[in-house]
């Protein structure tokens, strides 16, 4: 376990994609690391492929994007089916899984087509991505990180084209679904789900992008009352004390582990999205919280990257940082750190 309590200057953390590089071939980006290793015989999966798109997509001036993107596009292009429908896993001796579909990573495919579709600065990934999001986003599931995931794809390529049907029934449904019943919640817990469970700012943050584009300013404000209520719930001693791998409820006392690098990037995309609303600095703030989990201000005081390689670490545990460095974990420190700069306005 990691006993790292010194990090880097803030200043001096500026995004790089040089592990993610490094876990990227030919056929994706790997999915799991031992320690900064990437273990190829773990394989690949269409979750990942399609998350690492979206970054990339948005860090376009790395050296590193244009490869890593076209690797993760090309994935999904070979993963997609019909529909809806992508292939979840590939080995690492290049045979598919006969893993049922997963609605998160046909959503988090979405994502990652959306966002390459509006911001990657490549104009034939730009095209590509469009085709394959055009084709695929009729996403059907009744579960709202799902959808939301792929909402916030949705609404990456709106900006672009506000009369893409496929994107714009996306928002109409991820708003249907997150306003379903709002009223029946009690306001010690005014959550959509009964549980806490994972990604869990990305729900308020697709219920913000809907409500923004869609012009209804009540849902917006309901949408930040409910990240402002996570913040609170999972703030612990001035820092983010994140909700671990087993959920939690309204009777779950923190701190909890194994605590995920995936919360700090949910929470400060929210953010960040909440701050380009607002311009209200307080959620500026809180992406500057969520980026200094990372940095050591954490329930164990440890720093949760790796300061040589570039990578996140794949937790935090009660004994200490988990020392591998895999595909999740290294794009949720990388994209937490591209959030920090975006609402600071460094270079």
């Amino acid at each position: 376990m990691n006993e790292v309590t010194r990090a880097e200057p803030e200043s001096e953390l500026a995004p790089s994609l040089r592990h993610l590089a490094a876990m990227t071939d030919e056929v994706g980006v790997v999915e799991h690391a031992l320690y900064a290793r990437p273990r190829i015989e773990e394989g690949y999966c269409t979750d990942d492929a399609g998350r690492l798109l979206a970054v990339a997509s948005r860090l376009g001036a790395d050296p590193d994007a244009e490869r890593i993107a076209r690797s993760c596009l090309g994935f999904l292009e070979r993963a997609h089916t019909s529909g809806a429908q992508f292939r979840l896993r590939q080995r690492g001796d290049g045979r598919w899984t006969a893993d049922p579909p997963s609605d998160d990573a046909n959503a988090r495919a979405l994502l990652g087509l959306g966002t390459a579709a509006a911001r990657a600065p490549w104009p034939e990934v730009r095209a590509r991505a469009r085709r394959l999001f055009d084709a695929a986003c009729q996403l059907r599931t009744p579960f709202p990180r799902a959808l939301a995931y792929a909402a916030l794809g949705a609404a990456e390529l709106v900006r672009e084209d506000p009369t893409n049907v496929g994107a714009l029934s996306l928002l109409t449904r991820v708003s249907e679904v997150l306003n379903r019943g709002v009223e029946s919640r009690s306001a010690r817990w005014p959550w959509w789900e009964p549980r806490l469970t994972y990604a869990n700012a990305l729900l308020p943050e697709a219920a913000l992008a809907a409500a923004v584009l869609g012009r209804d300013a009540t849902g917006a404000e309901r949408a930040l009352a409910r990240l402002d209520w996570l913040l609170r719930r999972q703030t612990r001693g001035g820092h983010f004390s994140f909700v671990g791998v087993e959920g939690a409820d309204e009777s779950t006392v923190p701190p909890q582990f194994d605590q995920q690098p995936i919360e700090a990037w949910a929470t400060a995309s929210a953010c960040a999205r909440a701050f380009d609303y607002t311009r209200d600095t307080r959620w500026a703030d809180e992406v500057r919280r969520a980026a200094h989990w990372f940095l050591g201000a954490n329930d164990v005081g440890v720093v949760l990257y790796d300061a040589d390689t570039g990578g996140g670490y794949d937790g935090l545990e009660a004994s200490g940082a988990n020392l591998n460095q895999g595909a999740e974990s290294s794009m949720a420190f990388v994209a937490t750190m591209a959030a920090l700069r975006e609402v600071t306005g460094a270079p």
